[in-house]
């Protein structure tokens, strides 16, 4: 199996609703579990054709960072835990980046006013960079997220007033 084809396989998972999918053949066995925080692990992959280092280079990136526990994303102020806000979540797995490159300033800050449509962030995966579009109109409460940390899919990154 390549590594393409492993990826597509845990995209998959994450996307359906099923909890875990072992297949196995004469040249391999893999096993891939869902964690109830959406986090896809491909938990057990036996190849013995190709030694374990060189399994371990070929599995996504992804799958490794989702192999060490991520961490926890700051409690919420109770200022800020008003029942009339929204949050925007991260529509996949990646790295979340606030502005497009080192020296650009973030796409928003709190205090911001933003418009639905209007790009908020950036989640890089697998070497592809996704602009992050808010789905609503409203006010930046709080940013729950570190720049350049790994987010997972459905995880809150913005806080928002709405309009």
């Amino acid at each position: 199996m390549k590594p393409k084809e492993i990826q597509e396989l845990i995209d998959f998972i994450a996307s359906s609703g099923l909890a875990e999918v072992n297949i196995e053949t004469e040249q391999f066995k893999i096993n891939v579990k869902k964690y109830p925080n959406n986090a896809v692990k491909a938990a057990d992959i036996v190849m013995p054709v190709l030694p374990q280092q060189v399994v371990q280079q070929a599995l996504p990136q992804q799958v490794q960072q989702v192999a060490t526990p991520a961490a926890e994303p700051a409690k919420a102020t109770p200022a800020v835990e008003a029942s009339n806000l929204i949050t925007i979540k991260s529509p996949m797995i990646g790295t979340f980046y606030r502005s497009s490159n080192p020296e650009t300033p973030s796409f928003v800050n709190v205090g911001d006013v933003i418009e639905a449509g209007k790009p908020v962030c950036i989640i890089e995966a697998m070497k592809l960079f996704n602009e992050i579009e808010s789905e609503i109109s409203g006010k930046i409460v709080k940013i729950l997220v570190e720049n350049a940390t790994p987010v997972e899919y459905d995880q809150p990154l913005f806080l928002v007033e709405p309009k």
